[in-house]
């Protein structure tokens, strides 16, 4: 009887989770910075977001290079890049919340904003993956099958398109470009 009100509890408990994630907006979302501060999702209303899971120890890495790119090309034009490192990928993340932005800026160049290290699956899964993965689902269903999924936002905030680990930056550059209507 026991295991059964601990199951019927979780079950329920998970349903009005999933139910208060879809009745939720992309800017009522939130995230924190490898420092531990604060930024809502609002403060980027009206702008063009792209999400991305990253690791720094991961093949598709170098793609950081694009990102950054991208984040210098149309950062002034509404563009918004946001990285979210996470290990749960082979741990291809082995950098701590305090070392993080260093090792991307001394490696690969980023000045875009990086989140503190999350999980974008499982039972920890970031309010944010949560919320875009049920937004977008990938081919394979909406888990997060590896570093460097990407989705982007347009400035209504409605989730627009998701894109695989293998879709280079510069391939998402178009659909960028006419979010941000130029």
């Amino acid at each position: 009887m026991y295991t059964y009100f601990i199951i019927s509890s979780i079950i329920i408990n998970s349903f009005f989770l999933d139910l208060n994630i879809k009745q939720m907006g992309f800017y009522d979302l939130s995230f924190k910075t490898p420092q531990g501060k604060t930024i809502q999702m609002s403060d980027y209303e009206g702008k063009t977001v792209l999400i991305v899971n990253t690791a720094t120890k991961c093949g598709f890495a170098p793609q950081f290079k694009g990102l950054e790119e991208l984040h210098q090309k149309y950062k002034d034009k509404g563009l918004v890049v946001l990285g979210f490192p996470s290990n749960q990928f082979q741990n291809q993340e082995p950098e701590t919340n305090e070392t993080i932005e260093e090792a991307c800026r001394i490696n690969f160049g980023v000045t875009f904003q990086l989140s503190e290290k999350i999980d974008v699956n499982g039972e920890n899964t970031h309010p944010v993956f949560v919320y875009l993965k049920k937004q977008l689902s990938g081919i394979f269903g909406s888990k997060i099958k590896w570093n460097f999924t990407k989705f982007l936002v347009g400035p209504d905030g409605k989730p627009f398109e998701r894109y695989s680990p293998t879709t280079k930056p510069e391939s998402i550059e178009k659909d960028i470009v006419k979010l941000l209507k130029l």
